[in-house]
């Protein structure tokens, strides 16, 4: 079977940087998270922390998908 992949980018704090009004919402969301994940509901899928986004972690990324016995998530920080 093929694999697929992604590139997901999210900013989940855009609610307290810009200081929407429904800002308390950014709150109860955070809590029932934190509850999911509390309670074993919510599980990551991340398997691999590479660490900082260079060309080496790009091409071990690259290389554990390519190989197709990836399983779960490779993640890259520090895009800012």
């Amino acid at each position: 079977k093929p694999k697929a992949l992604s590139f997901s980018w999210e900013f989940m704090f855009t609610r307290s940087m810009f200081q929407t009004e429904d800002i308390e919402k950014q709150h109860e969301l955070l809590n029932r998270v934190s509850e999911l994940i509390d309670n074993g509901t919510l599980i990551s899928t991340v398997t691999n922390n590479l660490g900082k986004i260079s060309v080496e972690t790009l091409k071990t990324a690259h290389s554990q998908q390519e190989s197709g016995r990836a399983i779960g998530k490779n993640v890259l920080d520090g895009f800012n």
